[in-house]
């Protein structure tokens, strides 16, 4: 199954690859991104300040590190709260095996006929 990445997730991986220094063929190729997702997200990233253009390429600011971190924390607690509510669908589907279980023994005992007939 193919997983696609949030915006999120690819905006931190354009920061990641460019946090010392990076030209734009690295970033595409180490960032997997096609050259026209390269231009959006880079044209985006310098927009709101978390990479600066200098004459080595791109290089992530002190706003970009911020970024950074926080998307750390917030990825870490996103995924813990997956896992947990994949736990939770597995229960839900563990509870209404057991239900189905009851309506066939249920139905069993009566005969299949409903009941005060």
């Amino acid at each position: 199954m193919v997983k696609y990445r949030r915006r999120l997730d690819i905006i931190a991986d354009v920061l990641n690859v460019a946090i010392n220094g990076a030209k734009k063929t690295r970033i595409m190729y180490v960032a997997n991104l096609s050259y026209r997702l390269l231009e959006k997200y880079l044209g985006e990233t310098v927009n709101v300040g978390f990479v600066q253009v200098n004459n080595e390429g791109y290089e992530v600011t002190e706003k970009g590190r911020l970024f950074l971190e926080k998307y750390g924390q917030f990825s870490s607690r996103f995924s813990t709260l997956e896992r947990e509510l994949e736990g939770m669908r597995f229960e839900r589907e563990v509870l209404e095996r057991m239900c189905e279980k009851a309506k066939i023994i249920s139905s069993k005992v009566t005969g299949g006929r409903k009941r005060g007939t």
